[in-house]
């Protein structure tokens, strides 16, 4: 490892060990299951959907793997997870902001969930390089599952990939190792709202105050998570000295996720809602979206506009992004409509496009 100008070999070695000691981390599945009970309020309002988890169960076989995947909430780091549970799949140790790690929840991640605290903003090239050598190393013998746009979306759009854990992968043993692309994607974001208003706030609220915010926002809470995987992809037959095959790896990883992603009716509502407009309106508009979004690939959760509505409409007004009246529905917060119009954003982009 190169030293930095103006540092000693011992005191870079010092630092080394230390960053070592904040990485390390333990997971304990039998209670790491228990988690499911004290946040069971919460979990149990969120019906859990897997598609395509074949493709989870086949990488495993053969080999190591490093599942990449979208970040939209709190709660995709005991969804994810557990959907991989569910159906008999080894839990990854889980990449997280060193913000999450604060007080007794710092205690949980670092020995039970088994979540690999990363500070995002560093510079530092000791540290760096310490995270790259400690990552390599754990994907030897275990799985790591990684937000590939580092935090949550603010404003609901899928986010531009990370690259330093997919180069801390490619200097591990390639042999049978295999990048997973995921997304997950819900009808209602729990908290949402909380979101939209930090993308604008100049300071960032405390893990420990988004969980209270959280357990209030939960109460009348009701959604569907969707937990869907893409094929893997074998890192075998990518050079980790290359700059063109890291960006053509992850160019490849952003494309998928983005394609994975639930098309839901709230996106759908969100995404053709004016101000005000009626129902059979709003329907049409969806209607003229799907087959720019079918063709463009998109994982689809509904066929047509009506179908969109009947759902999309009451999740946003018992949320109360919307008003339903007598004749027509009207906007009340536009912001947060905004945010779900934003996920499927990627989306549409390219649809619009190729429409003109």
């Amino acid at each position: 490892m190169h030293t930095p100008a103006g540092e000693t070999e011992v005191g870079a070695r010092q630092r080394v060990e230390t960053y070592l000691e904040e990485l390390r981390t333990t997971q304990r599945y039998r209670f790491y299951r228990a988690l499911q009970h004290p946040l069971y309020p919460i979990l149990r309002k969120v019906e859990r959907v897997a598609e395509h988890i074949e493709r989870a169960v086949d990488a495993t076989t053969r080999g190591h793997v490093v599942y990449v995947s979208n970040h939209k909430s709190h709660l995709d780091w005991l969804v994810e997870p557990i959907v991989l549970d569910d159906h008999g799949i080894r839990l990854p140790l889980m990449a997280a902001g060193i913000n999450l790690f604060g007080g007794a929840l710092g205690l949980l991640h670092k020995h039970v969930t088994g979540a690999i605290p990363i500070r995002r903003e560093s510079k530092d090239p000791v540290y760096l390089a310490t995270l790259k050598a400690y990552v390599a190393e754990i994907l030897k013998r275990q799985d790591v599952l990684y937000y590939a746009e580092g935090g949550r979306s603010y404003r609901g759009e899928l986010k531009s990939s990370k690259t330093g854990l997919l180069q801390a992968a490619l200097g591990s043993d390639r042999s049978a190792l295999f990048a997973l692309p995921m997304a997950v994607s819900y009808d209602i974001v729990l908290e949402e709202k909380m979101l939209v208003r930090q993308a604008s706030a100049r300071h960032k609220r405390t893990f420990s105050q988004e969980v209270a915010e959280m357990a209030r926002l939960s109460v009348g809470f009701r959604s569907r998570a969707f937990v869907t995987f893409g094929q893997p992809i074998a890192l075998a037959g990518y050079d980790p000295e290359s700059r063109r095959d890291l960006v053509r790896l992850v160019q490849q990883i952003q494309h998928d996720i983005g394609h994975l992603y639930k098309v839901l009716p709230t996106a759908l509502v969100a995404a053709a809602m004016r101000p005000q407009t009626t129902r059979a309106d709003l329907a049409s508009r969806i209607d003229d979206l799907l087959p720019g979004l079918a063709a463009s690939g998109a994982n689809l959760g509904v066929r047509t506009g009506r179908e969109a509505v009947d759902d999309g409409v009451e999740r946003l007004v018992e949320r109360g992004i919307l008003v339903a009246e007598r004749q027509r529905l009207r906007v009340r917060d536009r912001v947060t409509l905004r945010y779900y119009a934003r996920t499927i954003q990627h989306l549409l982009a390219p649809a619009r496009k190729g429409a003109h």
